[in-house]
């Protein structure tokens, strides 16, 4: 039995669903695994493969798979390590290198790839003798989940793989969890129970612990508003009654309300990185902190906290639960706090309901998410790139996530194609899910590549294309911040016909151009998809409108804007 025999028996014993690569050598793991109910996905590109793992991992919180062959297949998977690292995804890619018996002799494609990881790795690792592959597939399983979840990168050598394998048969990991300090709980405890005005910020941690059931217990029993931040987004729905929308960036007049009115935050799984927090500059003066977080690292790496609570978001909320339910009363000034909370939401809802009946030409991209959030309804995953127009799906109420983990978004890297290709993996992942993507056209160009395997794989989504020929967020720094106000370089004069990419891809396509037709253009997407056939709908939004928030995050991050900023072009 060779040592790849011993990588597949690996996946196997940890219930892995899918491998996702371009196949190539080592040709014996592609054989060995087609003898097993793991599913190879053959991707067009190597990118791809580490997005669909990561889009997988979110849903699942197992570890995503990914392999590729030697040379320039292993390094570009780069990019996709970098989001994955920076997001807290659990990837592993047991790759294949050049062989060791040639090793310095300008055989063909050998590099040190494993220097090059290693910065964007959890663990960096490359197994010399064939003995330890099981050992490395153990070692690569039990850090990809266990403390700070993150990606794995094993490289093993051809003439490793191929050699016989006489070590131990492979023994599934069995995942392990920490819980915080019984004396912190107390403690962060006492702190809840003096809060009139206490907010949560839960980030992509609570995702990744499979928490939401445990955080919006604690905001339910203790009548605590709950807000997001962009990875942190579906760990709540979003027509929950103590759900405000996002943080940072993606604030809107509701979310900035409780953030900023809170005596107490209680932050759970999140950096509190830039965007998050305006660079920093976004917290509620004189307000107490509580952070929560399964890595000691992140403790006070930026806002220092009155109270920290290291260990699993999921067991640290609920030793919260369970410790103030015995100290916990209904504060009347607690419920009189959400009472008029959740008037105020009612009341923003019904102004961005108004807003959104917008029939203005170019179309407005806020009225095409918030009619796509009335199409599909529930029992959807929404995919999210990260460009100007696309943006728009952030902002809740225009886009209101209403399933427990039915949204993928973008770690800091905030890599383009991120969006586009895990859409596919997201409905693989969940075939029971409704899936859709909204992305800009300049997204959607960097993996339009993948639209097939989506044909292929028989992965029915839809990609809400918001079409403004061009890079809409440079354009507004270019125009507002440049002393100049030059625009340079930013549009697309020679766009594709999107429409007929899509027939020649097999999938429903449609151009939209005036506002009266958005909505049936969706129901007919949506009809597509549920007969098995995915679908592309070209939005032509041509519109610099941004979301209040947007260009109050960048007056208070990058200072007052050489140019008055005009909210639409």
């Amino acid at each position: 039995m060779k040592a790849w025999k011993t990588v597949v028996d690996a996946l196997v014993k940890e219930k892995s669903e899918f491998a996702f690569g371009l196949v190539s050598g080592p040709w014996e793991f592609w054989d060995y695994l087609d003898d097993t109910d793991i599913r190879p996905v053959l991707v067009r590109h190597e990118l791809s493969s580490v997005q669909m793992a990561i889009a997988h991992a979110r849903l699942t919180g197992k570890p995503g798979i990914a392999m590729n062959s030697p040379g320039p297949g292993v390094a570009n998977m780069f990019t996709g390590f970098l989001e994955a690292h920076t997001g807290c995804m659990p990837v592993i890619a047991p790759v294949p290198s050049s062989e060791m018996r040639t090793e310095g002799m300008a055989q063909m494609q050998e590099t040190d790839m494993v220097s090059s990881f290693r910065p964007v790795s959890k663990w960096a690792y490359r197994i010399t003798k064939t003995e330890k592959v099981g050992w490395g597939m153990r070692r690569a399983f039990s850090l990809a989940t266990s403390g700070k979840p993150g990606p794995i990168f094993l490289e093993i050598p051809i003439d490793v793989g191929n050699a016989e394998y006489k070590g131990p048969p492979y023994r599934r990991v069995v995942p392990g969890r920490s819980r915080p300090d019984d004396v912190d709980v107390k403690a962060a405890a006492r702190l809840i129970a003096k809060s009139e005005r206490p907010a949560i910020v839960a980030g992509g941690g609570v995702v990744l612990s499979g928490a939401s059931g445990a955080l919006t217990e604690l905001a339910e029993s203790l009548l605590i508003p709950v807000l997001t931040t962009a990875s942190g987004r579906g760990c709540i729905p979003e027509d929950h009654p103590l759900a405000f929308g996002m943080v940072g960036l993606y604030r809107t007049a509701i979310s900035k309300k409780v953030y900023q009115e809170a005596d107490l935050l209680i932050t759970v799984g999140s950096k509190n990185e830039e965007f998050a927090t305006a660079a920093w500059n976004y917290y509620p003066q004189g307000a107490k902190m509580i952070q929560i977080d399964v890595d000691p690292f992140e403790i006070g790496r930026n806002f220092i906290p009155d109270v920290s609570l290291v260990g699993d978001a999921k067991l640290a909320l609920r030793d919260l639960v369970a410790f103030l339910a015995t100290m916990i009363r209904m504060d009347t000034i607690r419920s009189q706090r959400v009472a008029d909370l959740k008037k105020a939401k009612r009341e923003y809802e019904e102004m961005v309901d108004e807003e959104c009946k917008t029939d203005a030409v170019p179309i407005r991209t806020k009225r095409v998410v918030h009619e796509l959030n009335k199409v599909f309804g529930r029992n959807t995953i929404l995919a999210n790139e990260n460009g100007s127009q696309d943006l728009w799906a952030y902002y809740f109420p225009y886009y209101k996530v209403l399933d427990a983990g039915g949204f993928m978004g973008m770690a800091e890297q905030t890599c383009f194609g991120m969006g586009v290709v895990g859409s596919i993996a997201a409905k693989l992942t969940r075939p029971d899910m409704k899936v859709v993507c909204t992305t800009g056209d300049t997204a959607f160009q960097f993996s339009m590549k993948e639209v097939p395997t989506a044909v292929q794989y028989n992965a029915p989504v839809t990609w809400v294309l918001l079409d403004n020929a061009g890079l809409g967020w440079e354009v507004y720094y270019q125009k507002y911040w440049l002393e100049s106000g030059k625009v340079t370089a930013t549009k697309f004069t020679a766009q594709p016909d999107f429409v007929k990419f899509a027939e020649a891809n097999h999938i429903y396509g449609e151009r939209v151009e005036k506002p009266g037709d958005i909505k049936g253009a969706l129901k007919r997407a949506l009809k597509e998809n549920g007969s098995g056939t995915p679908a592309l709908l070209d939005f032509a939004v041509g519109s610099l409108e941004l979301p209040e928030g947007f260009h109050e995050f960048h007056r208070i991050a990058w200072g007052k804007p050489k140019h008055k900023v005009r909210h639409t072009q």
